[in-house]
């Protein structure tokens, strides 16, 4: 009996489930992409490591799950939409074709879908890299945001709604480039492992060696991209561009920002996208058994 279609919400609950695990991870990743560049001190160069260290002995363990509510937003807006568009359009895509789907058409689906939870998710963006970064502010220039609804209302109260796209160009791109990384390079990384050359049965091996490649493709093209997201989004001038926001940031900071973050983007993002699948797989085989036992 063929598999029935999965709801288009199951991939916002997936991403939801693995954001929460690993959202301390996230949020190290934030903080470390908005702190300048600095030659002369090394506090202002921090490790993954290290800023763990710090933000556990200065706010608490607590605190490593501060805008986890935004987190949770963001993926039941972004990844609810990238991964839902991305199956309908890779259907609409490769139907009528045989054998496994060209890489090319499955980039093509991937972007096009990550471009769409990129408009989607911008406000929510905003406002987890604002609920993270919070604290490194003085305090006199803190938001104090208490959940992401506050957050959210506090944002269009104060900078108006035109605020709720600030950062999309970066951030769309840096969601296309997601959705062209991640969710392609998993399907044809689950093709080729399940290929008679490797032979791997579909199951939770094939899933998990699928996603740690799909994991390290996504952080090394996204990279460039989810930084400038980060250092747009924290910031309150709306006059700032992000053309503008590169150029000062290549002027007074060099090339090398492009990949800062990049250690704990990769192991944040490694577990992440792991979790993601695998929570998705197991969720598309339950719908299935539930909807083929109700027929």
């Amino acid at each position: 009996m063929a598999d029935p279609k999965s709801p288009f919400w199951l991939g916002g609950a997936a991403a939801s489930i693995a954001a929460s695990i690993t959202h301390p991870l996230d949020l190290t990743k934030v903080r470390m992409q908005t702190v300048p560049i600095s030659s002369s001190s090394t506090a202002a160069n921090p490790t993954m490591f290290r800023t763990l260290a710090y933000t556990v002995s200065t706010t608490g363990v607590r605190s490593l799950f501060t805008g986890l509510s935004a987190s949770i937003m963001r993926q039941m807006s972004y990844s609810l939409v990238r991964i839902g568009s991305y199956e309908s359009i890779k259907r609409r895509l490769t139907q009528g074709l045989d054998g496994p789907p060209p890489t090319s058409r499955l980039v093509l689906a991937a972007a096009l879908a990550g471009g769409l939870g990129g408009i989607a998710g911008n406000p929510a963006d905003i406002l987890l890299v604002r609920m993270t970064t919070d604290s490194l502010r003085p305090p006199d220039r803190q938001r104090r945001y208490r959940n992401a609804v506050d957050g959210l209302i506090r944002l269009v109260r104060e900078e108006g709604v035109g605020a709720l796209a600030k950062g999309a160009g970066a951030n769309t791109t840096r969601a296309i480039l997601m959705g062209a990384s991640q969710l392609a390079s998993y399907d044809y990384f689950k093709h080729l492992f399940g290929s008679p050359r490797f032979g791997l049965k579909d199951g939770l091996g094939l899933h998990v060696i699928s996603s740690l490649g799909s994991g390290f493709v996504a952080t090394t093209i996204c990279a460039p991209a989810d930084v400038l997201k980060s250092r747009v989004m924290a910031t309150s001038n709306s006059s700032s561009s992000t053309l503008d926001v590169l150029k000062n940031i290549l002027r007074t900071e060099g090339p090398k920002f492009l990949f800062k973050g990049w250690t704990p983007a990769f192991v944040r993002l490694a577990p992440n996208t792991v979790l993601l699948f695998v929570f998705l797989e197991q969720f598309k085989k339950l719908w299935a058994k539930h909807a083929n036992a109700s027929r």
